[in-house]
């Protein structure tokens, strides 16, 4: 008897390589806010946190870049040449602009949406785009993330922090329970460390301080309740959630054994981590099998930092390199990014 040939299903078809970790440089933002009162200061304090050192060589980084970063044909042709099917295109954080006031903030939002929606919409089948919040006054939040829904976008990206915010504040309620009632895509990718001056050599400033502020703006959700609150937040983490997944223990246990610091959330530190969702950029094969051990395959997704140097060239080599199962593979390849960016070809 002949065995009747299978349907092909969704779960069979080819399932694209989809990055979640990928910028655009917005001029209109730079001519936006060039020249106005808070800038100059703002840039003063980037440079000592980094220190002349870092300038010199991120200049010269950033320009060679420019076409990648704001050309969508020239994006396009290095996306295939990666074997990345997809992008989810954020605005190169130094767009934040958390110094400015709030009639500023509201421009660059709104120029930021605009101009992120654009550039996606020269592909719209490849290019998905993330948006801009101010959280510099959480009164404008919400408002800035149906702006960002209002143009195709499917979320915003934030920082680890506003000047004298925390993510735990209060004061952000509205803006999770906008971001959960909607599904939108909220990608945290830290801008600028509190340790300043003390990362100015080196490029500590990013290869510390980037790891270390997502730590502690991922503690700052868990331990204050905000992800028991608003337990349908769909949060990606940059760079693989710092420093927080593999040290989880040491939060464990002073969750468990310190009053003060089990007050708040209901839970084990480490059972949030399966509610969040984490990019792969952590640039050691050993790093990432962690990572999806404590996390989830399902909770782990691509990411390369396009096109910065302290990315990677070659995302989908970086993930065989941690020698994963075939299923764990596909699911951070692309299958877990396609379910959560809805995209047609799930």
């Amino acid at each position: 008897m002949t065995e009747p040939t299978p349907r092909r299903t969704a779960a069979s078809a080819p399932v694209p390589t989809v990055d979640v970790h990928a910028h655009v440089l917005l001029p209109e933002v730079d001519a936006l806010v060039t020249g106005l009162p808070g800038h100059a200061e703002a840039r003063a304090l980037d440079a000592r946190r980094n220190g002349p050192a870092a300038l010199a060589v991120s200049g010269p980084m950033v320009r060679d870049r420019i076409p990648r970063l704001t050309d969508p044909a020239v994006r396009l042709a290095a996306m295939d040449a990666q074997g990345v099917d997809v992008q989810l295109v954020s605005p190169s954080p130094s767009h934040y602009h958390y110094w400015a006031d709030e009639d500023t903030a509201e421009k660059v939002y709104r120029t930021a949406n605009e101009a992120t929606a654009a550039h996606c919409s020269a592909a719209p089948d490849r290019l998905r785009g993330l948006g801009l919040v101010p959280l510099q006054h959480p009164g404008q939040s919400v408002r800035a993330l149906d702006h960002a829904l209002a143009q195709g976008l499917l979320g915003v990206e934030i920082s680890s922090h506003a000047p004298a915010r925390e993510l735990s504040d209060p004061a952000y309620a509205p803006f999770w329970a906008r971001a959960e009632e909607t599904g939108a895509l909220l990608f945290l990718h830290p801008f600028g460390c509190t340790l300043d001056e003390r990362l100015d050599r080196w490029y500590l400033s990013n290869t510390v301080g980037q790891p270390a502020e997502n730590a502690v703006a991922l503690s700052h959700l868990i331990f204050s309740g905000v992800l028991d609150r608003h337990p349908g937040l769909k949060l990606i983490a940059a760079h693989g959630g710092g420093y927080l997944p593999t040290h989880i223990g040491r939060s464990d246990h002073a969750w468990a054994t310190r009053s003060d610091a089990g007050t708040d959330c209901a839970h084990p530190p480490s059972s949030y981590l399966k509610r969040l969702y984490f990019d792969s950029l952590v640039h050691d094969p050993h790093v990432l099998r962690e990572l999806i051990r404590v996390a989830g395959a399902d909770r782990v997704l691509l990411g390369s930092d396009f096109p910065f140097d302290m990315g990677t060239a070659d995302p989908v080599g970086a993930l065989r390199g941690a020698r994963l199962t075939e299923a764990d593979l596909d699911a951070v390849r692309g299958r877990n990014a396609v379910v959560l960016l809805h995209l047609a070809s799930a």
